[in-house]
This record gives structure tokens, C-alpha cells and sequence, in this order.
């Protein structure tokens, strides 16, 4: 009898838990309320410059219960961490900073930003208009909304974002990743998340929300990859049916991220021909180029060959199938730590940033093949090695190892893609600008 008791109880804590969850997931899913500042145009992505935006890093006190996600979680620690470069917190109010165990050479102790913080996210769209980046896809992976709690820290960044773009007159278009998902989860998971985001924070209903060719844009990555992922082309081809046909929730631009050699179906790609059908069901491709270019001080000609190569004809086929291409560019890429903290090895700087010549020159390569739009990878994305938002040239110092921006103030990588805005105007590759 005491053991049914306990059972009973027990069952009851967690179901009262799982309700306080649930209904904290929906005090968070309302719609956009506040103010909106006119800004860019958002009913064309026809000469945007549009930023990957991951919004996933949380801080041990932010609010979110997440602890340290996406820097090192309960590890973090000199030694162990998830990231390559330390972001540059000069300007940060004391609020959104959380101190963290790492210390600079001075003695001084480093802190760390989070995305739960309305301020911080305001804070990043504020850089992207100072230096005329247009705005973000925002990243909403389908295995960090399968839970309450994931699913409450992702809509509360999405309500941050909303607030970010409508205050400095940005864009954002939301993105589902769809990696790590298992077999039927596209269904359960992705098109029940939309109909939320449709239904109750009203997304398509805000300002700043970006369209393309008179409807609301959004974005599906990760089909047609070979490296093993559970769910099938057949539901990413009914995926795309719904959002573009569905009388409710369909009506939008859908923009697909492919593997860079879709066109051809190998090294990335699965060899499917069925990947090529769903693909002209969309209406923009994005192919994701980062890592694919090699490693070493060689990167710019292997980037140029390469674009020259597969992105050049990628756009004829695009053009011929009616549909828009984004290219996707990226800084450099390094993950050392990333493999370091899941015991594996890598390459320090594996694929170096040569003070922005690599960057700059991925665009103006694209630009001479005549793109009109560009997707940087990422703004934030210090994980991987590939953001341009502020990093600092002080990092901690101890046993992990941090890159620099080599000396380049710590706002370089958002005044270079501002000023690749100035090619994409002209139509015409441009040298790569000398800051004073």
C-alpha cells in the first residue's frame, strides 16, 4: 500500500511538472506586441545579405535551466569547452554578462553571453543595422523543440529575435534544421511546431518577417545528405508539398539547404534523382558549402576553383528550373575544442580566415557568376569557428586554446559583409576594401 502511494505521488510530481512545463511553453507563445521601425525591405531577399543565426547559447543563470549549452554545459571549464572563439563583451551591460571560471591574462575574470537575453539578441540586431547586414535566418532545430524545455527556450529566442529585428529594421525568417531527427518526427514534430508558431506567436503576422516573391519565406536544411540521417526524401517531399499547398499553414516561399554537390548527387549528396524532383518543388536552394573547400593557406584559390566549378553551373540549373540560389559563404572554420570536449582530435584553425581575404573572396567569386543574395554561415556560430559578430582579441588564457581575429578590430567580419552589400548593388566583384 505504501509503494502505490509513493507511485502515485511520484506520478503526480511529474505530471504537474510536465503541465508546468507545457503551460510555460504557451505563456511564451504569443505573438509579436511591441513596436516595429521601418528598415529594409522585406518583400525580396533580391540583394540581401542574410546572416545564419543560431540564437543556442545558454548561461548557467540566465533563466533558461539550461546551464552552459553550446559552450561546454556542466564541464565548463578551462579544458573543456565547445568553441573556438570568445566573444567580444566590451559593450555589454552587466546584466547580460555571466562569469564563467576562465580568466584572461590579467587575472581578470571572462564572462559569457546568453541567448535567452532579450537585451543581448536586441543587441546583435543593432550591429547588423550599424553595419548594413539585413538580417537573420533564424535556426530552429527539430531535435531542441521535442521537449518542454527546449521548446520554451527556443520560442523565447524566437520572441527575442522578433524583438531585435523590429526595433533596428531587420529581417528574420525562421529555419528548421532538420538533423538528428528520427523517421515520422518531420510530421510530428516540424508541421506540428509550425502550426504553433502559425497559430499562436502568429509569426507570419510580424512586420519583420521576410518574404520573397509576394509570400512569406521559409527555410528546411539538411535534405538530401548522406551521411546517414533517419528520416527520408519522401517525407521532406511532403513536407515541402504542405508548406507550399496546405490552405492554412502553406502559401510560403520555401528555400531548401541542400549538400553542396546536389547538382552532380555525389561526395556529399545522397545519389537519389529523387533529391532533383524535390528540389524543383521548392523555390530557392541553398547548398551549404561550409567545409568544403579544404584546409591551408590555399583556400582562396580552392574556394574560387570550386565556385567556379560547381556553384556556376548549380546557378544555370537554378535559373533554368526557375528557381533562386543562395550561396552560402563563411568566414573560415575551426572546431578543435568542439572535438576536443567529445574526445576526438582536429586541426586548430583548420580552414584559416587570412585576415578576411578567404571570406571576401567566396563573394566576390559568386558575384562575378551573378548571384544577387547571399547566406553568411554564421553570425554566432562560434562553435564551428565561423561567426562575424564581435570576438575578442584577449581571450582567456589557460589550458583551452581560443583563435583571434589576428589582430583586426573586433568588428572586421560585420564591416566586411556590410561592405559586400556594395557588390551585390553593382553586380560586379570588387577588391576586397582597406579599413583605415
Amino acid at each position: 500500500m505504501q509503494f502505490l502511494f509513493l507511485l502515485f505521488f511520484f506520478t503526480a510530481k511529474l505530471l504537474c511538472a510536465q503541465k508546468l512545463s507545457h503551460d510555460s511553453v504557451l505563456k511564451l507563445a504569443q505573438p509579436y506586441a511591441g513596436s516595429h521601425t521601418a528598415g529594409i525591405d522585406t518583400k525580396t531577399l533580391d540583394g540581401k545579405i542574410m546572416c545564419g543565426y543560431q540564437g543556442w547559447f545558454n548561461a548557467e543563470g540566465d533563466g533558461a535551466q539550461n546551464g552552459w549549452r553550446h559552450y561546454g554545459n556542466k564541464k565548463l571549464a578551462p579544458g573543456n569547452c565547445t568553441f573556438e572563439y570568445w566573444p567580444d563583451l566590451s559593450e555589454f551591460t552587466n546584466e547580460e554578462k555571466f562569469p564563467t571560471k576562465f580568466k584572461h591574462a590579467d587575472g581578470s575574470t571572462a564572462s559569457l553571453f546568453s541567448s535567452y537575453n532579450k537585451q543581448t539578441v536586441e543587441r546583435h540586431f543593432k550591429w547588423m543595422k550599424d553595419y548594413g547586414i539585413d538580417g537573420v535566418f533564424l535556426q530552429r532545430f527539430g531535435v531542441g523543440i521535442r521537449s518542454p524545455k527546449g521548446l520554451r527556450n527556443r520560442n523565447k529566442v524566437t520572441s527575442n529575435v522578433q524583438h531585435g529585428a523590429n526595433k533596428y529594421g531587420r529581417s528574420w525568417a525562421n529555419m528548421y534544421d532538420l538533423s538528428g531527427l528520427k523517421k515520422g518526427q518531420i510530421k510530428s514534430v516540424i508541421m506540428e511546431d509550425w502550426k504553433m508558431l502559425v497559430d499562436k506567436m502568429k509569426i507570419l503576422e510580424d512586420k519583420s518577417y521576410q518574404h520573397h516573391n509576394g509570400k512569406p519565406v521559409i527555410s528546411i536544411w539538411g535534405i538530401g545528405f548522406n551521411d546517414g540521417r533517419d528520416y527520408t526524401l519522401d517525407e521532406c517531399d511532403e513536407l515541402i508539398d504542405w508548406l507550399k499547398n496546405d490552405p492554412k499553414y502553406g502559401g510560403l516561399t520555401v528555400m531548401i539547404g541542400v549538400p553542396y554537390f546536389w547538382r552532380d548527387l555525389h561526395r556529399d549528396a545522397v545519389k537519389d534523382k529523387k533529391l532533383h524532383n524535390i528540389i524543383k518543388k521548392a523555390d530557392i536552394i541553398s547548398p551549404w558549402a561550409v567545409g568544403r573547400y579544404g584546409a591551408g593557406k590555399n583556400t582562396i584559390n580552392a574556394s574560387k576553383h570550386l565556385i567556379n566549378k560547381t556553384a556556376k553551373y548549380d546557378l544555370e540549373w537554378t535559373k533554368e528550373n526557375k528557381l533562386d540560389y543562395l550561396p552560402v559563404i563563411f568566414p573560415g572554420f575551426s572546431w578543435v575544442n568542439l572535438k576536443k570536449f567529445h574526445g576526438e582530435k582536429a586541426t586548430f584553425n583548420h580552414i584559416p580566415r587570412l585576415k578576411g581575404t578567404f571570406f571576401w573572396e567566396q563573394a566576390a567569386t559568386h558575384v562575378n557568376n551573378g548571384v544577387n543574395m547571399l547566406y553568411v554561415a554564421m553570425f554566432d556560430e562560434i562553435d564551428e569557428g565561423t561567426a562575424i559578430f564581435k570576438c575578442s582579441n584577449n581571450p582567456p588564457v589557460g589550458e583551452s586554446q581560443f583563435l583571434t581575429y589576428e589582430g583586426l578590430k573586433s568588428d572586421h567580419y560585420l564591416w566586411l559583409t556590410g561592405k559586400m552589400k556594395k557588390m551585390l548593388n553593382e553586380k560586379k566583384a570588387l577588391a576586397i576594401p582597406l579599413r583605415k
